[in-house]
C-alpha cells in the first residue's frame, strides 16, 4: 500500500473534488441511467463543507477525499472518492478505518448511503456496515456504536 496523508480540505479544493466525484461516480450513474455532466459536480459543490471534509494525498498529489459530517443521531460518511489509480491499493481501508476509530472513541454511530451496485458496497460491509433501508438509487447502510 502506498504511503498516504490526510490534510482539512479548503475551499481551493472544492474543483478538483467535483471533478474527481464526476470521474468515479460516472460507470456507477451511467448504469443507473442518472449521469448528468453538471449535476454531479453541482451537488458535491452544494454539500461541500471544508470543516468536515479531508483530501486524501498520496507523494503530495490528490488522490481522494471523504467527509465525515455530524449529524445529530450519527456521523455521516460522505463524499468518499478514490482516483481511480488509488483504487484497489488498500488506501480506502487504511483511511475509512482511521475515520471508524476517530468516531469510536466518541462512540459515534456512523451512516452513509452508496449507490446501487456499487463496488464499494463491499469495502463498508467488511468494515461492518449493514443495510439498514434501500430505494431505487441507494442502499443506505449503518454502522451502530461499538
Amino acid at each position: 500500500m502506498a504511503d498516504w496523508d490526510i490534510r482539512r480540505a479548503t475551499a481551493p479544493d472544492i474543483e478538483p473534488l467535483a471533478e474527481l466525484r464526476a470521474t468515479v461516480m460516472r460507470p456507477d450513474l451511467e448504469r443507473l441511467g442518472r449521469y448528468d455532466e453538471h449535476r454531479v459536480r453541482q451537488r458535491f459543490r452544494d454539500g461541500f463543507d471544508a470543516a468536515h471534509t479531508w483530501v486524501i494525498e498520496v507523494n503530495g498529489e490528490l488522490a481522494g477525499c471523504v467527509a465525515l459530517r455530524p449529524a445529530e443521531d450519527a456521523h455521516w460518511l460522505e463524499h468518499f472518492y478514490l482516483t481511480p489509480g488509488s483504487q484497489g491499493a488498500g488506501i480506502g481501508s487504511a483511511v475509512l478505518r482511521e475515520l471508524l476509530r476517530r468516531c469510536d472513541e466518541k462512540g459515534a454511530r456512523i451512516r452513509l448511503d452508496v449507490l446501487r451496485g456499487s463496488p464499494a458496497r463491499r469495502l463498508y460491509e467488511r468494515h461492518g456496515f449493514v443495510r439498514e433501508s434501500a430505494d431505487e438509487v441507494d442502499v443506505f447502510m449503518v454502522r451502530e456504536r461499538p
